[in-house]
């Protein structure tokens, strides 16, 4: 399965935000699982960068970064994707958009994200940490 994680779930991670840090830190783990791919962005990276670096200073939170990205796939935000995200209508946050068409060039299953209501437009799967926990981590147990 492939999924892709929205910036706000790498955030939680970097800078132990209770309580999606519980669900979010697992759903990053399962890229060591040849069952899941995790990807995400450079722009939520970018992101994440930001906020672990007001949290942590910049040279630590490279180094979360370069561990994060050593571990999960990058997909590119492509000009395809820029295109299809300016061009859709229903797409509100060019961000979110990007991320959405980025997962969409990638395959993804789905997008677990803190603010599924951003991908209402979304023709795949969205869910939040917890909700993306119980249906696809639970199973089995």
């Amino acid at each position: 399965m492939k999924v892709f994680v929205d910036a706000n779930v790498l955030i939680s991670v970097l800078n132990k935000e209770y309580p999606v840090f519980t669900h979010a830190s697992r759903i990053l783990s399962l890229a060591d699982k040849r069952s899941f791919e995790i990807f995400t962005s450079p722009i939520c990276l970018a992101i994440a960068f930001y906020f672990a670096e007001k949290k942590c200073k910049s040279q630590k939170a490279k180094e979360k970064i370069q561990i994060l990205s050593n571990h999960i796939s990058i997909a590119e935000a492509t000009t395809t994707s820029v295109q299809k995200a300016l061009k859709n209508k229903l797409v509100l946050d060019f961000e979110d958009g990007l991320e959405y068409y980025a997962a969409v060039e990638n395959n993804c299953d789905c997008i677990v994200t803190e603010d599924v209501d951003d991908f209402h437009f979304s023709q795949i799967e969205v869910l939040s940490c917890e909700d993306f926990f119980v249906k696809y981590m639970m199973r089995g147990k």
